[in-house]
């Protein structure tokens, strides 16, 4: 997939057949890939989904594990778990190469073409901001560190320079697109892998596998624990719903199991290994201050490989989140091309980034938001697999990029009433079920305080719209082509 045929045309009439390889500037927007220019193998998915996933903040949760008061037998069990979600980013993906477009366009299927609009620029737009503020700023303070570690001044010039430094680095490789991804995510999956794993060696000599929390868990305080635990680590998974994005380059004929396998295994490999190394790091280290705990058991020519392979796992992850949601942008209306569409996402994430570390410190706001993240990105994952599944993964790109009054995908005055139904469906569950640190729902309430929005928002939302949707989406949908 890093080298694909571009066949430019100009007035209507095909011009000379260009190359687009990594390094160059990707020509697709949210456009039709035509099957002519669609290369590649599943199996190289594997590693656009792995790089982004050998991540620090996979230490951080499952450290949060143990802190919660689990055992360490508890917390490895509900870190299998929560990341067997990533089968449903899986799902997702195949939609990718049977429609030739992104996912932000294949939802038009579920929620019409104004709808669409309007759930996107939610759950794909704004929530991608706050995702990049926070991962920029997550990755900068360690970065600040090394900079003060090397004789650097304690200056906010440079702390700025150095946020902006690692947005430019993580939007260059966002503009510049799919084929450059896909051939610099092979390299960086293994580099970060092998960094790692250096790590998780020294963790693992300082690993208590006898381990046990001061004050055991019982009964119903256990089971809350329990679900709170599942609900963060299966957050992440829920919040990739741009998997089709990366997959619309593959062969539509491409094998549906081997698409869905290799984006789902990608991700789920590292996360697991990853997310348990910051969990047996808890049983000794005091992990409330993860990067100070992480670098006092490194050796000190180590620690700049660390923090440099944490600020690169950002540019990766980030770099992810900023290409489709400039996608998402141009997904929503906004008529601009994807390049600009991209800096701007980018350019909106950075100055949050800045405002957050050198002026003021909202983070804490943001991420109590991110409390309810789930709570609508969960029902749009929900729907999503539910339209998948009722039309038999059988989109046309062409279709469903015509926006026009009385096209397939207009509906009733451009709204999919169940799609719409489906998604508010899945969100009121959420809101009724969740549980966090400034809200807890009734239903929750009623069982100690568990949060159960993650789950009630996935399978109230496909319920409702499997229900509601099925006729309609069965009178629209034709085979491609046909």
């Amino acid at each position: 997939m890093a080298t694909r045929d571009l066949t430019a045309t100009v007035g209507g009439d095909a011009a000379v057949t260009a190359v687009e390889q990594a390094g160059q500037l990707e020509a697709h927007g949210i456009d039709h890939i035509p099957e002519g220019e669609r290369h590649g193998r599943p199996r190289e998915l594997f590693a656009v989904w792995a790089a982004p996933n050998v991540s620090y903040l996979s230490l951080v949760v499952g450290a949060a594990l143990v802190l919660m008061g689990l055992t360490l037998g508890q917390a490895l069990a509900v870190i299998v778990a929560g990341n067997l979600l990533w089968a449903l980013t899986g799902v997702l993906a195949v939609s990718g190469p049977a429609a030739g477009t992104t996912g932000s366009v294949v939802s038009r299927a579920m929620y019409g073409v104004l709808g669409n609009r309007a759930v996107i620029a939610l759950t794909g737009w704004l929530i991608s901001a706050a995702y990049l503020a926070l991962n920029w700023s997550a990755a900068s303070v360690a970065a600040f560190g090394l900079a003060r570690r090397l004789g650097a001044p304690d200056s906010p010039v440079l702390d700025g320079v150095i946020i902006c430094a690692i947005a430019a680095a993580t939007l260059v490789v966002s503009v510049y697109g799919h084929a450059t991804i896909v051939r610099l995510y092979s390299v960086l999956s293994v580099a970060l892998t092998v960094v790692f794993v250096v790590v998780s060696g020294y963790v693992l000599g300082h690993t208590d596998w006898s381990y046990q929390p001061a004050e055991s868990l019982h009964g119903a305080q256990l089971w809350v624990t329990l679900v709170g635990g599942f609900a963060i680590v299966a957050s992440t998974p829920l919040s990739y719903s741009n998997s089709p994005d990366l997959a619309r380059y593959l062969p539509r004929d491409s094998k549906p199991m081997a698409v869905a396998g290799w984006t789902a295994l990608g991700a789920f490999l590292p996360s697991v290994l990853f997310t348990g190394v910051g969990a047996l790091a808890a049983t000794t280290l005091d992990m409330s201050d993860p990067e100070a705990a992480i670098e006092g058991i490194l050796p000190s020519w180590f620690i700049p490989v660390f923090v440099i392979a944490v600020v690169l796992n950002t540019v990766a992850n980030n770099s992810l989140t900023a290409y489709s949601a400039g996608l998402t942008l141009q997904s929503i209306g906004v008529r601009l091309g994807r390049i600009r569409a991209v800096l701007i996402i980018g350019i909106l994430a950075t100055a949050m980034t800045l405002y957050a570390l050198l002026v003021f410190d909202f983070l804490t706001s943001v991420n109590t938001m991110l409390e309810l993240v789930v709570v609508v990105t969960a029902p749009a994952v929900g729907v999503y697999v539910a339209d998948i599944w009722i039309c038999r993964n059988r989109y046309d790109g062409p279709q469903l990029l015509d926006e026009r009054r009385g096209s397939p995908f207009w509906y009733d005055a451009g709204v999919h009433r169940a799609g719409v139904a489906g998604f508010l469906a899945g969100a009121l569950a959420g809101v009724l079920c969740v549980s966090t640190s400034f809200w807890t729902g009734p239903v929750s309430s009623a069982f100690g305080g568990a949060n159960l929005s993650l789950v009630a928002g996935l399978v109230v939302s496909a319920v409702v719209y499997g229900a509601s949707g099925r006729t309609r989406r069965r009178a629209v949908t034709r085979e491609p082509g046909a």
